[in-house]
């Protein structure tokens, strides 16, 4: 896959507590040089980035409940739908993963259709799962627990915890929910070649902020 393919696979990603208008218009000004999927950064900064890519075809994505995923449905929902109102198109969730640890998979997937109730068709919903805090069972029935609340993408990581997206991961996430939904990767992604390799594995759409390291 050349590179200019491959970065409409990339969302690319400022996700840190620090990050300033200027260090946000420069993610801006690189996602518009690769020509990029989106650009993924936190609920109060989609304002300022959708503004900035106006025109450009480039989604805004937003983050909710981000890293931990330990609050009420109800607040992720309010978090979604205020970024929406700012102008997400995107929307990238933490689940409860204390209830996947618990096996308490009803209460994951409501948390994620509380969630997808509030995108209302106007972002679709990516739900992160922190695949590195699961085992491979529990990975499945999270997986599963998003398609059945109507989730449109499941995705591995926030990139905050103890590790990132695997090959093996991936190729597992993609078969248990089929060709339909999308997969995406995310945290440690930083090469052209492990983006190619996420890619054959099943990856729909891979998080990085290290796009230029992958498109140059």
């Amino acid at each position: 896959m050349d590179k200019q393919a491959i970065a409409k696979y990339l969302d690319h990603t400022l996700l840190k507590a620090d990050a300033t208008h200027e260090q946000l218009r420069a993610v801006c000004d690189e996602a518009k040089k690769y020509g990029v999927a989106a650009v993924c950064v936190n609920s109060l900064n989609v304002y300022f980035v959708h503004k900035e890519l106006k025109g450009t075809g480039i989604k805004t994505c937003s983050v909710v409940g981000f890293p931990l995923g330990a609050m009420a449905s109800a607040a992720k929902a309010f978090e979604a739908a205020c970024a929406i109102e700012d102008g997400a198109e995107e929307i990238d969730m933490v689940i409860d993963i204390a209830s996947a640890k618990v096996g308490d998979w009803r209460r994951i997937e409501d948390d994620i259709a509380t969630v997808h109730s509030a995108c209302d068709g106007r972002a679709i919903l990516k739900v992160i799962i922190e695949t590195c805090l699961l085992t491979d069972e529990e990975k499945v029935e999270a997986c599963l627990a998003a398609k059945r609340a109507g989730a449109e993408f499941v995705k591995t990581s926030t990139g905050f915890s103890t590790g990132g997206a695997t090959v093996e991961d991936i190729r597992l996430m993609r078969e248990t929910v089929g060709p339909e939904m999308g997969v995406k990767a995310s945290g440690g992604v930083k090469t052209y070649e492990a983006a190619c390799a996420m890619i054959e594995a099943g990856a729909s759409r891979i998080g990085t902020s290290s796009s230029s390291n992958i498109c140059d």
